[in-house]
């Protein structure tokens, strides 16, 4: 009875132990890469610096600096919303006009991985070189894009793209839903491909077609890839720095119009200057990592909310 016992116990702990060997190397890696630098950055932020020397602990002061003090009481709340107005524009084109390809490709037969491959290969290419590029392409001077507008007639619309404040945080909204847009169309494309043809069949049968189909049957389904793809574009449009860095540089040129969280925390940990920008800088990557948590965090809950109500 012993043996039988024993030998049960270890063959429960066998799968426990193979999954822990597999699972182990990703642990370490997240501990080492993100864990660990978050948790550096949250206690230097409680302290005073002289360059990299640490000082005295001084509580929430680095906070108090950064939402009061200048250049941060300007240059926060304008870096800010241009991150939202990223992950709107984002929303608005890149996540939309994926879910259009994806439902096109998806009724196409041969041409279909060919199309996909095409629409994903710019998201494969560094975002740095993606923003250099678009700004040779969108140049007032030589630039080929206004080259066009002027040969066709629409001289109106040849405009200064990357050097008018008006116009460079849209420039950047296009460019970025340029390189992304195949990522939500893979997302949304393998959601589909999971959709039973039966459901689909059988509400063609009661008369569903169409736009009609696509929004009681199809878009209900989709749910949790519209979730996926919603957490993961606000996650990525919070974090942008290498497309805004290779088009407006790390000031945020013209005038601060292109400046996001990112390019602000670069700025105060390696070009301000300030003997104390240890402190202030790991405040603003703290508040960052905060916002962009807590906000996917009450996002997958909100989703996980509709979906139970939606499915039962």
């Amino acid at each position: 009875m012993r043996v039988k016992t024993a030998g049960r116990a270890l063959s429960v702990r066998m799968p426990i132990l193979t999954g822990v060997v597999f699972v182990a190397p990703a642990l370490i890696l997240f501990a080492v890469f993100i864990l660990y630098p978050l948790i550096t950055a949250l206690s230097y932020s409680f302290f005073s610096w002289k360059g990299t020397l640490r000082g005295e602990f001084i509580g929430l002061e680095n906070y108090v600096t950064i939402f009061t003090k200048k250049p941060f009481d300007e240059d926060l709340p304008n870096a800010f919303a241009h991150n939202l107005l990223l992950f709107a524009g984002a929303m608005v084109f890149q996540n939309s006009i994926g879910l259009m390809l994806a439902v096109v490709l998806h009724k196409i037969g041969k041409l279909k991985r060919l199309f996909q491959t095409m629409f994903t290969m710019p998201y494969l290419i560094s975002p740095l070189v993606v923003g250099y590029l678009w700004s040779l392409l969108l140049s007032p001077l030589f630039g080929p894009v206004n080259a066009i507008l002027k040969q066709i007639g629409l001289e109106e619309f040849a405009l200064p793209w990357l050097g008018d404040p008006t116009t460079a945080i849209w420039a950047i909204v296009f460019i970025t839903a340029w390189q992304w847009i195949g990522f939500p169309m893979l997302l949304y494309g393998a959601a589909l491909g999971g959709i039973p043809d039966e459901v689909t069949e059988a509400a063609e049968i009661d008369g569903a077609w169409g736009i009609k189909k696509f929004r009681t049957i199809t878009l209900p389904l989709l749910l949790p890839a519209l979730g996926t793809v919603s957490i993961l574009t606000f996650i990525g449009a919070m974090e942008a720095f290498a497309i805004p860095y290779a088009v407006g540089g790390s000031d945020g040129t013209p005038a601060g119009a292109t400046d996001v969280m990112a390019l602000l925390f670069y700025r105060t940990a390696f070009e301000s200057g300030d003997v104390g920008s240890i402190g202030t800088s790991s405040a603003l990557a703290t508040v960052l990592f905060l916002f962009i948590f807590g906000v996917a965090v009450a996002l997958r809950f909100l989703l996980a909310r509709g979906e139970k109500r939606l499915y039962g």
